[in-house]
């Protein structure tokens, strides 16, 4: 699964082909999560509350380029790097 971002320890990731609804597999200091891209909630696994309002507000700034790669994922096309909330 392709690592679209990397910041603070925290791995984005995206599987192609993937089920809906749109969202992101983020990995934490051992702790995983399925988080949705068009509000951020988690939908399984749980994050550090910290954590979690970081991604929330990274994926508020690349909400557009997280559905277009959700699109390139559902094609089966390569994923794009989305930079990180430390400006990566």
């Amino acid at each position: 699964m392709p690592v679209i971002s990397y910041f603070f320890g925290i791995y984005i990731r995206m599987y192609h082909d993937d089920h809906n609804p749109p969202h992101i597999h983020v990995e934490y200091q051992g702790h995983q999560a399925l988080v949705a891209i068009n509000d951020g909630t988690i939908l399984a696994g749980t994050l550090p509350r910290k954590a979690h309002k970081i991604i929330h507000e990274w994926m508020q700034n690349y909400q557009q380029e997280l559905i277009d790669d959700w699109q390139r994922a559902i094609a089966l096309e390569p994923l794009l790097h989305i930079p990180g909330a430390d400006n990566d």
